[in-house]
């Protein structure tokens, strides 16, 4: 993606832009300002000021004592975008600096998401309209190849920047209030091991593996060999790469493939982080799969974004960031074990810790914008920091959930009686 051209620095080039911009909107009219109070009216009255091209503020009725951000809408077209398309316009408006916000982005973002699900009902018709208008991409072994590669496989230095040392890119476990983002990453992969009961020589195999972190962790600490397999090239080359420097390549073999081809017998059957790409449509393929390669005494881990119920995903991170997403609730996930009568062993939320971690990110993405922008554009940069602060949010007010489900063939009775060996006695 090539940065853009700089259209000036200047003060009084800005200046230019800023007049040129506000006279070609001209004044605002009393439609644009009674459209705006519409706005806030269908979002519930988040206390929040609009402000207009011309200046114009206008504030929710009736007025909230304290106010918790300023929404810049620069140009009449975008006001009217964001009645077509509310959260798709959003962001690409914010994105191209169409819209900009005057304070702490998360903290409007959380106050826009819990105003509009208490304002518009679920089984509305606008909710309806909105989900069909931006109904996904579909999950196809061309598709998903094709989603992955838009969001993966767009650099591995960008990723570098901003996430941990072991390129963790999934929601981390914090065992203490003080953990560091690296040591979060570790425990939470401990804590996937310790409820896949690893032991030394067992064979594993994992779905959807990232960079591989988690598959050379469990190599290299619970003396597992792992078969892991992903469709991004990006990934995929990054992994071989740092297994063969580990001197794990022997152990841990790094398949660049569809995970509807895993073939073979496993002890273990492990997908973090893959199953908000697999689409709803492919959760009994995947199931299939899981209950082909587990032995009768094996053990599955799906780790997932999912909801409470059923619901489309954020449609702007789907079209811009995600192609493809969609994170399931834990009634959708049901089609993966119910027809394969796998048991159910344990279901863990995990959402205040994804929350946490996006946090993380955010933080660190900001410390290196400046580097981001020197490797994309402006446009990029705000894209993602809405994206990172949209996900803090969204962990933070309820709207995503992260599952992990522990589960067995249904015949097996190798299954632990507690939860010791998850949740060790000091």
């Amino acid at each position: 993606m090539p940065k853009h051209q700089s259209a000036g620095a200047g003060g009084s080039t800005l200046l230019g832009i800023e007049e040129r911009r506000t006279r070609t909107a001209g004044a605002s009219s009393a439609l644009d300002r009674w459209l705006t109070r519409r706005i806030l009216a269908e979002s519930g009255q988040p206390p929040l000021t609009i402000e207009l091209w011309d200046g114009t503020r206008i504030e929710p009725e009736p007025p909230p004592a304290d106010i918790v951000a300023r929404v810049e809408i620069r140009d009449r077209r975008t006001l009217y975008g964001l009645l077509v398309n509310t959260d798709v316009a959003f962001g690409d408006a914010l994105s191209a600096d169409r819209i900009r916000v005057h304070g702490d982005l998360v903290t409007l973002l959380e106050t826009i998401y819990r105003s509009a699900d208490a304002a518009i009902p679920r089984d509305s018709w606008k909710r309806r309209v909105t989900a069909w208008l931006n109904r996904p991409r579909r999950n196809s072994r061309s598709g998903s190849k094709s989603n992955i590669h838009h969001h993966y496989d767009i650099g591995n230095d960008f990723y570098r920047l901003w996430l941990d040392q072991e390129m963790v890119y999934t929601c981390a476990y914090y065992p203490r209030e003080d953990a560091t983002l690296e040591e979060a990453q570790q425990a939470k992969m401990d804590h996937v091991c310790r409820k896949l009961e690893l032991r030394p020589g067992q064979h594993v195999v994992e779905a959807g593996c990232g960079w591989g972190a988690l598959a050379i962790h469990m190599a290299r600490d619970y003396g597992v060999h792992v078969r892991a397999f992903n469709i991004s090239h990006e990934q995929i080359r990054y992994a071989r790469k740092r297994a063969a420097a580990l001197g794990l390549d022997g152990q841990v073999e790094f398949v660049e493939d569809d995970y509807r081809t895993v073939e073979g017998k496993y002890d273990a059957f492990v997908s973090v982080g893959m199953l908000e790409h697999v689409g709803v449509d492919n959760y009994r393929a995947l199931g299939e799969v899981a209950a082909r390669v587990l032995k009768s005494d094996g053990r599955g881990l799906i780790h997932s974004i999912g909801r409470n119920a059923p619901a489309p995903n954020n449609p702007w991170i789907e079209r811009r960031i995600f192609p493809g997403s969609y994170p399931p609730s834990l009634s959708e996930m049901s089609v993966i074990f119910e027809p394969q009568e796998f048991s159910v062993l344990d279901i863990e939320n995990l959402r205040l810790h994804y929350a946490r971690t996006c946090r993380a990110w955010l933080e660190r993405f900001e410390t290196a914008a400046d580097r981001v922008e020197a490797m994309y554009d402006s446009d990029f940069v705000r894209a993602w920091r809405l994206y990172l602060a949209g996900s803090v949010a969204a962990f933070t007010t309820g709207s995503l959930q992260l599952f992990q489900v522990v589960f067995a063939p249904g015949e097996s009775n190798e299954v632990p009686m507690t939860r010791d060996h998850v949740y060790p006695r000091n």
